[in-house]
């Protein structure tokens, strides 16, 4: 798992409506970058409803909300449009991202694990969340930001 202080390693993926997502295109932003194990499960369900619930926070803040799973495009999508999601939901299939981030140690994992980061404006890991709690995470990453 990265730690605080680390470069984020860059990546391109396609989000849910089939558009390219680079990270570094997001420089000048912070991000949350959240992976979850698997569309429309429960605890993907309630981390992804508790993020957009507080998504207007994110947004006063300037904070870009990225989920990644490994779910396809397809999958991804209907989870974004049944749930009403703002955000994009990332597909890294290929695990290289989970991988480089270190939400799964194998790229034949089925899962991606439930972690988090916060990255700064400079691409720098700023916050690593290796547990969360899907119900509150949301919650938590804003007051952490806030706090500062």
């Amino acid at each position: 798992m990265l730690k605080p202080g680390d470069v984020a390693p860059d990546f391109t993926l396609t989000d849910h409506h089939g558009n390219a997502v680079t990270l570094s295109a997001l420089r000048g932003h912070k991000v949350l970058l959240w992976f979850y194990p698997q569309a429309g499960t429960p605890g993907c369900t309630a981390e992804g409803c508790s993020i957009r619930d507080n998504y207007d926070y994110y947004k006063e803040n300037d904070i870009t909300v990225i989920g990644v799973s490994f779910d396809t495009v397809e999958d991804n999508a209907a989870f974004a449009d049944k749930f009403g999601f703002p955000f994009a939901l990332l597909s890294d299939s290929e695990r290289r991202v989970g991988l480089a981030y270190g939400a799964c140690d194998s790229p034949k994992a089925a899962y991606a694990q439930r972690i988090s980061y916060v990255i700064d404006e400079q691409g720098k890991i700023l916050r690593a969340y290796p547990q969360v709690d899907p119900r509150i995470h949301a919650a938590q990453v804003l007051a952490d930001l806030l706090s500062e």
